[in-house]
């Protein structure tokens, strides 16, 4: 879009940011025009967060000089970003879900008079500015009650509320279904057509060409190049973020697909399951699809033993299976890589080698053999090139990509035989993502069965021999390769009717 004013309404000139012994932000120049789509693209470590965080004020610059409408800008923490028009919406929403709608909007700026709250105008101001972002729902009611594209839809009506000029967005799509994502983008761009700036964080390639004005390429804190998006094709943005040429983001071997290794038979959860049966084949790889919701990763769960199903049955190799709890599971051969590592699948706390045997803890007369864990730890890092200078280090500071190969090789050293892999390109970058799909697919032509779950289509589309399509806790239908396309999922995800 061509912005009307040629005055940036940011402009970053050498903007740096030091950590002992790290130059996160190095003399980064950067100008962001009103009206405009700018992606910050980069891998993990890039530096994009980091300098999201300077506009922000979240983080004090090391040096260099940030001007607002032309004007230039002091340190004083995020609400004086926020009175200067610069708006955050971070993955992980700021918003308190026990208060209403309005109450969010609002908070700490209420509207009222010597310290009462006028509840009336709170909410009259509240449809205003949810009408902008198109969502109807009542302002009086509990955000906890709303679905995760609705509460990104919060985050950006508080933007609205502080009258900004530019709203960042650090990976808004994450956790969304493509449905959502296309209405998330209808509100971006009425944003941008009055004037307001979106500066856009995503590692998902398609989305930068669907939605960007210009893009910034950062590597090793540094800006490569920014180009107007009709320059770019992806193999040359690939190529500028990570320096070198990816052959293939998504590496599926030719795998020879064998007997059924898993069967699942009449799963049923509450409301949340109804009657779903699957099966999973030596050297396969089944994708799990369907909307934000659909039953996805209660199915694996269920499978898995996280959340106890009300009846069904699960069969390995033939032989029908007893899982009550996740270790039951482990001990037959199933393993679980959640899409929530730092919370759920991580001690983040611990060393990489503790990490990788702690689902099979290697023992010597009751006591943890330490020099065998080591050796295992090393094997593992080897194996599955995991990038770090120790096997001692903490997982807390590897990459999201190494994060994700220590619980693979966590799983590896149970002798798991199916693998479910619950979104397993999440929050890792373009060149991890290429690694990982590659070990996936390294795993599938080994005989494992592997099950992918992801809200990302090209994932599923490029690495899969099947996708199962869930819609409403129910098997909607399951596709084989020969028959994929994007429309026939969406058609079975939605539940609406199929062109003929």
């Amino acid at each position: 879009m061509e912005a009307e004013i040629n005055e940036p309404v940011v402009r970053l000139r050498g903007i740096s940011n030091e950590f002992p012994g790290v130059l996160a932000v190095d003399e980064v120049d950067l100008e962001i025009m009103p009206g405009e789509v700018h992606v910050v693209a980069g891998e993990n470590g890039a530096g994009k967060s980091t300098l999201m965080k300077l506009l922000s004020q979240v983080e004090r610059p090391s040096g260099g000089e940030i001007r607002i409408s032309s004007q230039p800008v002091e340190f004083h923490g995020p609400g004086h970003a926020q009175s200067l028009g610069v708006a955050m919406v971070y993955q992980e929403f700021a918003l308190a879900p026990h208060l209403s709608v309005a109450e969010n909007l609002f908070l700490g700026r209420e509207p009222g008079r010597a310290g009462f709250v006028n509840r009336r105008t709170e909410k009259t101001d509240a449809r205003v500015l949810l009408e902008r972002v198109g969502l109807r729902v009542d302002p009086a009611r509990l955000l906890s009650g709303l679905t995760v594209a609705e509460q990104q839809r919060v985050e950006i009506a508080k933007a609205l509320a502080i009258d900004a000029k530019v709203v960042i967005m650090d990976e808004p799509t994450a956790t969304l279904a493509e449905r959502e994502i296309e209405g998330l983008f209808e509100v971006i761009r009425d944003l941008t057509s009055r004037g307001i700036a979106i500066l856009y964080i995503s590692h998902r390639l398609d989305e930068i060409f669907r939605i960007a004005d210009r893009v910034t390429v950062m590597r090793d804190g540094k800006v490569v190049d920014t180009l107007p998006v009709s320059d770019l094709d992806e193999d040359k943005l690939v190529r500028l973020m990570v320096g070198r040429e990816v052959a293939n983001l998504y590496p599926k071997p030719e795998a020879e697909i064998g007997d059924v290794l898993l069967r699942a038979s009449g799963i049923n959860r509450g409301d949340k399951l109804k009657d779903c049966s699957f099966e999973v084949r030596r050297g396969e790889i089944l994708g799990f699809a369907g909307l934000v919701g659909a039953g996805r990763t209660e199915l694996a769960r269920a499978v898995f033993g996280a959340d106890r199903m009300d009846s069904g049955t699960v069969e390995l190799d033939g032989r029908k299976l007893k899982i009550k709890k996740p270790q039951d599971a482990i001990e037959a051969g199933v393993g679980y890589l959640t899409e929530d590592r730092k919370v759920e699948g991580l001690a983040l706390q611990l060393g990489v080698d503790q990490n990788i045997t702690l689902a099979s803890l290697p023992t010597s007369f009751g006591f943890i053999n330490l020099a065998e864990e080591r050796r295992i730890a090393r094997r593992r890092r080897d194996e599955l090139n995991i990038r770090t200078p120790s096997i001692r280090r903490r997982v807390q500071v590897l990459s999201g990509g190494n994060q994700q190969k220590v619980v693979v090789a966590r799983w590896l050293e149970t002798r798991a035989k199916v693998l479910f892999f619950d979104e397993p390109a999440r929050g890792i970058d373009v060149g991890a993502k290429a690694e990982m799909f590659g070990l996936i697919g390294g795993l599938a032509k080994e005989g494992h069965g592997i099950v992918i779950i992801s809200s990302y289509l090209p994932e599923l589309l490029n690495m899969c021999d099947r996708i199962l399509v869930m819609h409403e806790g129910e098997v909607a239908g399951v596709v084989g390769r020969e028959e994929f396309s994007e429309e026939r999922i969406i058609a079975l995800a939605t539940g609406t009717k199929e062109a003929a």
